[in-house]
């Protein structure tokens, strides 16, 4: 009933910049919390950024001062800023809505497919 589409992947040098972009569509009613996590090779995945649906942004540790979350709620959007990009920012970034539909009403968890970020030295 939902699907999350993500774009903006790709190979960056240290340094550099990219931004991300994930937008759901399907049956929804309200979107609660929206954010990106990433998963690096032989890591275990980890929240890099949220936003609430009162705009309320936490970052990780790793993160934060060069990575800005943003939502547009118009859209059913939420972008990932990254600058000063690092080597170790190299992972799949996928992105999660906390999503209310018009059939279920109640809150649920979808993700999208991941889009790959790597970061040469």
């Amino acid at each position: 009933q939902v699907q999350l589409v993500e774009s903006g992947g790709g190979l960056v040098q240290a340094g550099g910049s990219l931004r991300l972009s994930c937008a759901a569509s399907g049956n929804i009613l309200s979107i609660d919390s929206m954010g990106w996590h990433r998963q690096a090779p032989g890591k275990q995945r980890e929240l890099a950024a949220i936003i609430t649906s009162s705009g309320d942004m936490n970052y990780a540790d790793s993160v934060k001062g060069r990575f800005t979350i943003s939502r547009d709620d118009a859209k059913h959007t939420v972008d990932l800023h990254m600058n000063s990009l690092k080597p170790e920012d190299t992972a799949v970034y996928s992105c999660y809505a906390v999503v209310r539909t018009y059939s279920t009403r109640g809150p649920n968890n979808y993700w999208g497919q991941g889009t790959q970020v790597t970061v040469s030295s």
